[in-house]
């Protein structure tokens, strides 16, 4: 049993494992160079006494946290409620997990919030950054780059320059031929008068997956498409919105499956069955809304969970070779996702 009276020290571990204090030191802090039978002497010896590193002191020497920010510029009412969220903070924590870095979350609420923000990333908490579900404004790029720190962002940059970036890594899904599947789709049932509820337009997320609708449909009515916010409520409320406008409707593909939810009760509400009356697409197959909404959703498929993954690796692998011998490997290179159609009920 550990002695928890006084602190186990480094030296105690190396003392009980036969080893020097620089080989303990390597063990524990992941270097390589050491023998498998001393590192699980090592490690043996880490377990009985009861070791934790000192994070302070690791920091002084590796110059690294291991605590990596992830910001998100929505509401904590939001983050907490919708499911997309949850699985996309899953992959990011847990890939994290995997290599020993703490997960910060810092939530963007309203314009005040982002000197707090920037104050916390500017105080040497954390090693790199995460940055998704950001709005074209959103100053948080420049100031992650501002203050020196690494950063990724989940979504495709809609910002003035960010094209000809070349430093700036992102991964997103192919959310314009995702929409383009979707609309192929209702077309292929016979659908004439085709609507969309749109995300915000101030998000690029939302602006491909409409060029993605408009592709197929380039001399679409304009009175068809009605913006969202990527909430149920606000699915509802443009459905509302296009009832008024276009009763004769008789297909919707909703840029979220929240959207597509609420969607689904005002056409229920409505009177309109679902798919005979109206058809509805949704987009990101979020399992606990797509398949337990009635009829079940026909959507689109991103891997939620593994963008976040792939965010966290790409930004990982910045923070382990921050300054690679070939200028060509400086930058890890952005990701895009494929998409693909899920066929339920709905349509």
């Amino acid at each position: 049993m550990p002695d928890h009276s006084t602190r186990p020290t480094l030296e105690s571990v190396a003392e009980r494992a036969g080893v020097s204090r620089a080989t303990a030191s390597r063990v524990v802090n992941g270097g390589a160079g050491v023998r498998e039978a001393l590192r699980e002497k090592v490690q043996r010896a880490v377990d009985e006494l009861g070791y934790t590193p000192n994070l302070a002191a690791r920091t002084l020497v590796t110059r690294r946290n291991r605590a990596v920010a992830v910001v998100v510029a929505e509401p904590e009412s939001r983050i907490f409620s919708d499911p997309f969220f949850a699985q996309h903070l899953r992959g990011i924590s847990r890939e994290l997990s995997a290599a020993d870095n703490q997960m910060v979350l810092l939530l963007i609420e309203d314009e005040r919030d982002y000197e707090r923000v920037g104050r916390y990333l500017a105080g040497g908490h954390v090693d790199g950054v995460l940055l998704f579900s950001l709005h074209h404004s959103d100053p948080m790029p420049a100031t992650a780059r501002r203050v020196g720190l690494p950063f990724v962002v989940g979504g495709r940059p809609g910002w003035p320059g960010a094209e000809s970036d070349r430093e700036l890594v992102y991964v997103d899904s192919d959310n314009r031929g995702g929409a383009r599947l979707a609309v192929q789709h209702l077309k292929s049932l016979g659908r004439r008068r085709v609507a969309t509820i749109t995300g915000p337009l101030d998000q690029t997320s939302s602006l491909d997956r409409l060029d993605g609708y408009r592709d197929l449909l380039p001399d679409g009515d304009p009175d068809l498409i009605a913006e969202g916010d990527f909430t149920a409520d606000g699915g509802g409320r443009a459905m509302a919105e296009l009832l008024a406008r276009c009763p004769d409707l008789d297909a919707v593909f909703a840029a979220s499956d929240a959207m597509a939810s609420g969607a689904l009760k005002v056409l229920r509400e409505a009177g309109r069955r679902v798919p005979e009356d109206v058809a509805v697409v949704g987009f990101d197959d979020v399992q606990s809304i797509a398949a337990w909404t009635d009829p079940p959703l026909t959507t689109v498929r991103q891997d939620i969970e593994e963008m976040g993954r792939l965010m966290a690796r790409l930004l990982l692998r910045r923070l382990a070779d921050p300054a690679p011998a070939d200028p060509r490997l400086a930058s890890p290179t952005s990701v895009i996702t494929p998409t693909q159609l899920v066929v339920r009920s709905s349509a």
